[in-house]
């Protein structure tokens, strides 16, 4: 006790670095987790001088391809790509030290499902790292970490062995021995010190660039003076890798060789939970101080059993899994809300809302706490918007959660035995309730049942298709939803009264921020399937649903349908899922599967899809606000032409001169961010349709419209443009139109147009996007611009190196196909950028291609002049140079015959890689007789290659061995051939 509380004083002063901190003590004298942090960072910051860095945010700068920050090195790529700007405070790093938090769910690194299953996986994590970059180097790196863990944290030497890369012959690497002999200097005895091969030694960052071998240390649970070499890297419990050294010392090319990186980086990763666990003596990461004290606040909400760190068959009724599950997602949850990462409806926001669900699915059915649990394991004086978040989503998945679990249940009961759960009714869970499919999962494998996967991938897929397929998606089946003549003239004749669809514009703002839309209950009128009118559809068909009354938009004035589905009144366990809306003379026809039999008279409730609604809501007022900054920009003249709005993304067709220019398309988005920061209040009101057109500068296009009008106004009162003379409708957004729109134009957030291209002459279409997807636009041009302006700048350098400038060019070309490619990828840029940087690209394309040749015609007429002088006034000239490429040997052959217009000449070049090349040129005065095709091949057959060329030049290749025999034969060849 007195080590630890000498340790602590320690800790606390900075004093003596011989600290004790020895893992192996009790329970009472453990190493709190805060000061197993704070040792590591300390360690590293004062005694080897590394500059400590707070972690990044776990939502990734820069970097479109990740959803979440899951490595300590994340931060850190600029660096290892060398695209880090040279005048940025992150080019100035040389020795980092930091703890980053990393969060692995969703995409290439995945860790949710295995949450709570096992005792060691989790969704956040916190990594400890230290880097290098290009200063010390593997004997350092492995130094410092072996006096981290056997001397500050104590752990006995005789429980860790080493492991270093092994070599790949196919790779013609050789093994990494002098990682091994600075283990084997530090006192590591050499059966704790293992080669293994590239799978598990051997580092990428991707399927190019920086990538290196590596050496691990891994940590025998067991100990006890045993030898247990033969389990590391076999996947057992008891042998654990705790700390991972990379050196980065080369580069993957595109071809898939290896090239030595001109400087030398270390990334180091020891992720803190399983450090604690190892310095608390305990074999479960959920049983050190970073979860007990969550565990405990669990229990103590639950009212259950306590938690037991069972696993597998022994933990009955998963309760323990359910323990570990809640307290992993907690974190994961507070961690990523802090961040600015909230639980959504795509990308990083919808993995989070997906943790969120299982946690309260979890909460909810296995430890059967009551609401509120979630959010009251947040402390609430630290962190009361996290709660509040938490509560909400919580509080919403609850009620779907119990409806979903009836819908389970009652179809079970109807199934057959031995058959696979509908997939009809895992989409509805999926598509209407918001279950993640891993849940479905879950709670069907709790049963012994499992999902039809083919059909649902099916309905997955069809729902895509539907998606992509824009305003013609679906037409050519739409014999449910567009009433026949016939059918149009029967309703009226009976009269049928027409839907009433007001409540479509029945939602309103809540407390913190959040939309809110009611249910609306009806009345079914008739139901339509083969173009006839029919009182009554049987279960598991498709048809038309009338209504007398709905909350559901239909497709029209250029906006998606909403989707969602309904429910019988007072049966919760039944959903209808609503496809798709149509509106035909008056009546709402909703696209409907019926899931049990449907009757006119029936009585229902309906629910839109929120997440749809609200994003087709934040795209249609964008349309608004872009034909109003379109014509700020470009004129009064600029006119609409067409338009659509889906929940991803918004199209505009207008009247234009010519291509908007790149100054253009900022300037519009300008406009449209500066009435977004205004957060101006959108207008609506019906007014008689002649009074409307009386307004003046109405944007509107010639369609023909209901009177009364819907007027729809940024930012000014609709009573405020009806004033006689008012020219208030000029200086904002006044459309008439039926669609639904947001509130207030803050909730749009931002607007990248990512597309602008002429359709014919006169007639120009844009894309754009907004909220989340438009600001991950900006990341990614960022990104791209970050990287061309590296370029831009290593090119004003003016390297005198071939090589150099020709890796340059190499890399403008990477590039240009990159802004070409991201017109088509999942997260595109702003179309201003793109066009910006495609200028700045070809002009450095142009100025890396002119340097290149210059520095190959300045280097071959230096080489030309030598070989001149060393060979004056001969007829043949056969010798070696140095030349970096056949270009420019092929550049010295032409200087030579330029200079001496009589002689021939070839010449080989010897390189590094054992390869030779051959380049010659055949006076014009020797022709037919000496043929210069037919000379290089009779030199590089001597050398076992191949070349080929015209009667006048030619050029190949051949190997090193044979080429002293190859010169000989040049020579015999020529003066054979001059003879004659």
């Amino acid at each position: 006790m007195a080590a630890a509380g000498g340790l602590r004083r320690g800790l606390l002063l900075a004093v003596p670095w011989r600290w004790r901190c020895s893992p192996r003590r009790g329970a009472a004298g453990c190493l709190p987790a805060g000061q197993v942090r704070a040792a590591f960072l300390r360690f590293f910051e004062e005694r080897h001088g590394h500059r400590r860095l707070p972690s990044a945010p776990v939502r990734p700068r820069g970097d479109p391809r990740l959803l979440f920050v899951n490595a300590g090195m994340n931060q850190f790529k600029p660096i290892f790509l060398g695209t880090v700007h040279p005048r940025s405070e992150l080019a100035q790093h040389r020795r980092v030290v930091n703890s980053q938090k990393c969060v692995r769910a969703g995409g290439k690194h995945n860790d949710l499902e295995d949450v709570g299953r096992d005792t060691y996986h989790h969704t956040f994590f916190e990594m400890l790292g230290n880097w290098s970059f290009g200063d010390y180097f593997k004997e350092e790196a492995c130094s410092m970490a072996w006096e981290l863990l056997t001397e500050v944290y104590e752990i006995p030497k005789d429980r860790l062995y080493v492991t270093y890369f092994a070599g790949d012959s196919s790779l013609g690497l050789s093994a990494d021995e002098e990682c091994r002999d600075v283990w084997l200097c530090l006192g590591v005895p050499a059966s704790h010190v293992l080669p293994f091969p590239l799978k598990d030694n051997f580092w990428e960052m991707g399927d190019t660039g920086p990538c290196g071998p590596c050496t691990e240390i891994h940590y025998d649970h067991v100990g006890g003076g045993r030898n247990a070499a033969a389990l590391v890297n076999q996947g057992s419990p008891d042998v654990v890798e705790i700390w991972n050294l990379v050196f980065m010392q080369y580069s993957r090319e595109v071809e898939g060789n290896l090239l030595p990186l001109p400087q030398h980086h270390v990334d180091t990763g020891m992720g803190l939970e399983r450090l604690v666990t190892v310095l608390q003596n305990k074999r479960s990461n959920y049983d050190t101080d970073l979860f007990t004290p969550i565990l405990d606040a669990i229990h103590k909400g639950c009212g259950g059993p306590r938690y037991q760190g069972l696993v597998g068959d022994a933990d009955v009724g998963r309760v323990n899994m359910a323990y570990r599950v809640v307290a992993d997602h907690v974190r994961a949850l507070c961690v990523c809300i802090t961040d600015g990462i909230y639980p959504g409806f795509s990308g990083a926001e919808l993995v989070l809302r997906r943790i969120l669900r299982r946690a309260v699915r979890f909460c909810s059915e296995v430890l059967h706490a009551p609401p509120g649990l979630l959010a009251s394991l947040v402390p609430t004086v630290v962190e009361v918007l996290i709660m509040d978040v938490i509560n909400e989503n919580e509080a919403a998945f609850l009620s779907s959660l119990e409806r979903g679990r009836r819908i389970i249940e009652r179809t079970v009961q109807q199934m057959e035995p031995s058959t696979n759960f509908p997939a009809e009714v895992a989409w509805s869970l999926y598509g209407n309730l918001g279950f993640p499919l891993d849940l479905i999962d879950l709670m069907l494998e709790e049963k012994g049942i499992s999902l039809d996967s083919a059909a649902f991938n099916e309905l997955a897929l069809e729902g895509a298709k539907r998606k992509a397929g824009g305003p013609q998606a679906g037409q050519l089946d739409d014999t449910n939803t567009h009433l026949d003549v016939h059918s149009l003239a029967q309703l009226q004749s009976n009269n049928v009264p027409a839907t009433d669809d007001s409540p479509k514009y029945a939602y309103t703002v809540g407390q913190h921020g959040q939309y809110e839309f009611s249910p609306c209950q009806a009345t079914v009128l008739m139901l339509y399937r083969d173009q006839s009118l029919q009182k009554e559809v049987g279960a598991g068909q498709r048809c038309g649903v009338i209504l007398d009354r709905t909350n559901f938009y239909a497709e029209q004035g250029g906006q998606a349908s909403d989707q969602g589905y309904m429910i019988h009144l007072g049966q919760q366990d039944i959903l209808f899922p609503v496809e798709s809306v149509r509106l035909c003379g008056g009546y709402v026809i909703h696209e409907v599967t019926a899931v049990e039999t449907l009757h006119a008279g029936d009585q229902v409730q309906l629910f839109v899809d929120e997440a749809q609604r609200l994003a087709c809501m934040t795209n249609h007022t964008a349309t608004h606000l872009l034909n109003f900054a379109l014509r700020h920009v470009l004129g009064d003249n600029t006119e609409q032409r067409g338009s659509h709005v889906t929940a991803e993304r918004l199209r505009f067709d207008f009247d234009t001169k010519g291509p908007v220019t790149v100054e253009q398309l900022q300037q519009v988005e300008q406009v449209v961010q500066d009435v977004i920061k205004r957060n101006e209040v959108v207008h609506t009101a019906e007014v008689p349709l002649m009074l409307a057109r009386r307004v003046q500068g109405l944007r509107a296009v010639d369609e023909g419209y209901p009177d009364p009008v819907r007027i729809v106004s940024l930012g000014v009162p609709v009573e405020s443009v009806l004033t006689c003379d008012s020219e208030a409708a000029m200086q904002t957004s006044v459309e008439l139109c039926c669609g639904t729109h947001l509130l207030q134009t803050g909730a749009m957030e931002d607007l990248a147009i990512i597309s602008e291209r002429q359709l014919v002459k006169g007639i120009s279409r844009v894309i754009a996007v907004t909220g989340r997807q438009a600001k991950q636009a900006r990341e990614a041009g960022q990104c791209l611009a970050m990287e061309v302006d590296s370029v831009s700048l290593r090119m004003k350098e003016r390297s005198t190196s071939i090589p150099e400038m020709q890796n340059l060019s190499k890399e403008v070309g990477q590039l240009t196909k990159q802004i070409v490619l991201q017109m088509v990828a999942s997260t595109p840029m702003p179309q201003w950028q793109r066009k910006e940087l495609q200028t700045i690209l070809k002009v450095l394309q142009r100025t890396a291609n002119t340097a290149v040749k210059k520095l190959e015609m300045q280097q071959a007429e230096e080489k030309a002049q030598s070989v001149l002088a060393k060979h004056c006034n001969q007829p043949v000239i056969v010798d070696t140079v140095p030349a970096d490429s056949l270009s420019i040997l092929m550049k010295v052959v032409n200087q030579l015959c330029d200079k001496s217009p009589g002689t021939s000449v070839l010449l080989l070049s010897p390189q590094a890689s054992g390869e030779v090349l051959c380049a010659c040129q055949v006076s014009k005065n020797c022709l037919p007789v000496f043929s210069a095709a037919d000379w290089a091949v009779a030199v590089c057959t001597q050398m076992e290659g191949k070349a080929g060329g015209s009667p006048v030049v030619a050029k190949g290749s051949g190997n090193a061995k044979g080429m002293q025999g190859a010169l000989t034969a040049a020579l015999e060849f020529a003066q054979s051939k001059l003879l004659k």
